[in-house]
């Protein structure tokens, strides 16, 4: 689907923008994992096609390749860590932490020279992704205004700033007799659904959460990829809390294209695959880039999905089981759904959710996959693993009741009947309606005259007024 153009230009904007035959800048860095890649570029590609010269500072850990990029400048930044990606999303918390800390002197001394060379007057702002606390604050200290992008939603934005409150109210630590518990505060939020790692006992989470909260709170505005239709409350909650102005932009990848930012190589054949099958009649199953599962979830999911009888398309990606050097399926699995199903390593996810083809799609609800699946009518299996994935989850099956969770225990039998009930039974039906209604909402809010599309001029303008 070709995304809609972005917003024009005003002709003083425009000459703004190219004040004295000279483009502005934007400084961009986004943290280097894929979830947090995608939704920055993206807005790259929104701020390029306004007019503007982008620059990208970017970690050698992840590094986008630029030669997929010509038209934007790649500013590699050496960020102290070395190894492999980590692997347990307990270790990914702590790699963001070191790998902050280690950027923090080099961006500052490269910041400096790009600044040098472009002239402070043609220089923006940077826009950093709001884990990176000291990058904005070496931004500001060289004069740099900067803006933060939050790559999740304005629900988990409320959740990180209402943080020192669960603490200070008993529900954090989690205690297990309270995991139903409801937080009245954050509804529709149970204790389970907060962003929680195990007990946490060295408070890297927490410290992971109050460094984001800081970036907001100090930076010249937050850019959120959500929008109106979809989380109304939260946003105005969110601008009444936050003295700095709220852009809810999103859903970026409706604006703009990839350009392919994805850290794996994509399997298109799955795509040829689908053109087959009728409409609403195939189960997309991806888990992201970092979920992980267990060898034992593995092979019950995949008995589940032969059993269910219904075609699929299944992401396998490399270290997506746990303890496992290769991701192998189970003897037999194969065989017996040969003539209805196709594996990948990785897929172009947006082309196969827009795919007539594809009915529902089970999910570990990160929020560029929620939004995706949102934006193209699809309702959800959700199987949500950490961070912020719960409570997407939550919202998925009890506010916009466009899917269910799985379950805890992934059993054969259960992943049967749960893909049965969305994708053949009335139940699925509904929530493929109600699916379809969040996507001419969403189709409305980036059409012209639409919130978002309002939105993306109003951070333009705001950009532009910001000075050095």
């Amino acid at each position: 689907m070709t995304p809609p153009p972005a917003p024009a230009m005003a002709a003083a904007e425009t000459n703004a923008i190219h004040a004295v035959g000279r483009r502005r800048h934007v400084l961009l860095f986004p943290l280097p994992y894929q979830g947090h890649i995608n939704p920055m570029f993206r807005l790259a590609g929104l701020l390029h096609a306004r007019g503007f010269a982008i620059t990208v500072f970017h970690t050698h850990f992840n590094a986008p390749d630029p030669v997929r990029h010509p038209e934007y400048r790649f500013v590699p930044v050496p960020d102290g860590t070395s190894g492999p990606a980590p692997v347990a999303i307990e270790d990914v918390v702590t790699h963001i932490l070191a790998l902050t800390a280690g950027c923090e002197a080099p961006f500052r001394d490269r910041l400096a020279a790009v600044l040098e060379e472009y002239s402070s007057d043609t220089v923006a702002c940077l826009i950093a992704d709001a884990h990176l606390l000291p990058m904005v604050e070496a931004a500001k200290s060289l004069g740099v205004p900067t803006l933060a992008l939050r790559t999740g939603s304005a629900a988990c934005c409320a959740c990180f700033i209402a943080y020192p409150m669960l603490f200070d109210k008993g529900y954090l630590p989690v205690k297990e007799s309270r995991l139903d518990m409801a937080v009245s505060e954050l509804p529709p939020y149970r204790v389970r659904d907060l962003i929680v790692l195990g007990d946490d006992n060295h408070g890297a989470v927490r410290e992971l959460i109050a460094r984001a909260v800081t970036a907001v709170k100090v930076s010249s505005g937050v850019i959120l990829n959500t929008f109106e239709a979809l989380e109304r409350r939260e946003l105005e909650g969110l601008r009444r809390d936050l003295a700095v102005p709220v852009f809810d932009v999103g859903p970026l990848h409706k604006f703009s294209p990839a350009g392919d930012s994805s850290l794996l190589r994509q399997d298109r054949s799955c795509l040829e695959w689908l053109d087959a099958w009728p409409p609403a009649s195939v189960l997309y199953v991806s888990f992201g880039s970092i979920a992980c599962m267990s060898p034992r979830d593995l092979e019950e999911t995949a008995w589940g999905i032969a059993a269910s009888g219904v075609p699929f398309v299944w992401v396998v990606r490399p270290g997506m089981v746990r303890g496992s050097a290769r991701q192998e399926l189970p003897e037999g699995f194969e065989a017996a759904t040969r003539a209805r199903g196709v594996v990948v390593a990785w897929a172009p996810q947006e082309e196969v959710l827009g795919h007539a083809a594809v009915g529902g799609f089970w999910t570990h609800n990160g929020w560029n996959s929620t939004t995706e699946s949102v934006c193209e009518g699809v309702p959800m299996l959700c199987r949500p693993c950490f961070g912020d994935q719960m409570g997407n989850a939550r919202y998925v099956e009890h506010v916009w009741r466009v899917g269910f969770e799985v379950g805890d225990e992934l059993e054969r039998g259960s992943v049967e009947a749960a893909i049965r009930r969305l994708m053949t039974d009335k139940d699925g039906a509904e929530m493929r309606a109600r699916a379809g209604e969040l996507k001419k909402a969403a189709e409305d809010c980036t059409g012209k005259g639409g919130s978002s599309y309002l939105a993306i001029d109003k951070l333009i303008t705001h950009m532009m007024s910001l000075k050095n």
